[in-house]
């Protein structure tokens, strides 16, 4: 992939939601919340608290939606990151 976040930005790919509520409920695609955790992908230069592959938590309606080669990122800035899991 031929792109790095400047600054103090980070490329994050979300991660998976759920396809069931806990009690077995299949949810359709409109009906599912989109999660605000997401595996770090990309860093930025001035970023000293992330590392590549940590698992995220985010501010809920933050970030820039971008499709790189076929898959989704966001693209969020370091003040929106409330913590690592």
């Amino acid at each position: 992939m031929n792109f790095k976040p400047l600054g103090k930005r980070v490329l994050a790919q979300r991660t998976e939601v759920e396809e069931k509520t806990a009690s077995g409920i299949i949810l359709v695609d409109s009906a599912k919340e989109k999660p605000n955790t997401a595996k770090v992908v990309a860093i930025g230069s001035e970023v000293s608290e992330l590392k590549e592959g940590d698992i995220i938590v985010f501010e809920q309606f933050r970030g820039t939606e971008l499709s790189l080669e076929g898959e989704d990122y966001l693209v969020l800035d370091i003040e929106n990151v409330i913590g690592v899991m």
